[in-house]
């Protein structure tokens, strides 16, 4: 297979094979914060996130949302179609916590009356922004019919994943999606889904399963990861 790296990310590696409308992703372990001002080597952390997502976009696929996820190739490797991405970060709040109490003055642990979506301008330069539509036409990062298929197809990825969670004891307080279009143009989820990109609560205790642990160091992050891939394969059965 394959083995040129087309793009060095904080918490992955793509790298191209011999398909050219696949891509193959290796997971890091390395744990980033504040932009990636924050960075700590962490082992068995990027082989925890792929195995999560891979469950997660599993799960997705039953439920027919596309997305570039293929299959798990190893321990901390999936193979994934080629997308271009969509600049755009894709926030979708459940309950307020975060950026969110901080900019609105809003109570932590607020449950909304409705999910709220936001987007954010995806620059590392600017530190990801936050924008609105009439920023998103302006800088034409995608078109007004495009805003709004990526709004439904959030709520809609936000009602599955709530069930998800819920069938094993975990809030899902907030996350971030990414698309991305494939070869036909079709908008299609894309990136990850793990406690990298998502806050977790656990419905019993409230405390946080996702890495909020390492922002905030409130301990180490390779057991509240395992936890959830426990509880994940532990689904059902």
């Amino acid at each position: 297979m394959d083995s040129t790296v087309l793009y060095q990310g904080k918490a992955k590696n793509v790298h191209s094979t011999e398909n050219e409308q696949e891509l193959r992703l290796e997971y890091l372990d390395q744990a980033t914060a504040l932009n990636g001002k924050k960075k700590d080597h962490i082992i068995g952390k990027g082989s925890l996130n792929n195995q999560i997502t891979s469950l997660i976009f599993s799960y997705l696929t039953e439920k027919k949302i596309p997305h570039h996820w293929i299959k798990q190739l190893s321990s901390n490797e999936q193979l994934v179609k080629r997308v271009e991405i969509i600049p755009l970060e894709v926030v979708l709040r459940n309950i307020a916590t975060g950026s969110f109490t901080k900019r609105l003055g809003v109570e932590e642990g607020t449950k909304l009356p409705f999910p709220i979506i936001e987007f954010y301008y995806k620059d590392d330069s600017l530190d990801d922004p936050f924008i609105n539509e009439d920023h998103i036409e302006f800088l034409q990062l995608a078109s007004k019919e495009e805003v709004i298929e990526l709004k439904e197809n959030a709520l809609k990825i936000n009602q599955l994943l709530q069930t998800l969670f819920e069938e094993i004891g975990v809030t899902l307080v907030d996350f971030k999606l990414e698309f991305g279009k494939d070869y036909e143009g079709q908008i299609i989820l894309s990136d990850e889904i793990t406690p990298d990109t998502c806050r977790l609560w656990d419905k019993e205790t409230g405390e946080s399963l996702d890495k909020d642990i390492y922002r905030k160091d409130l301990g180490e992050i390779v057991p509240i990861y395992e936890e959830i891939l426990t509880r994940l394969k532990g689904r059902g059965a």
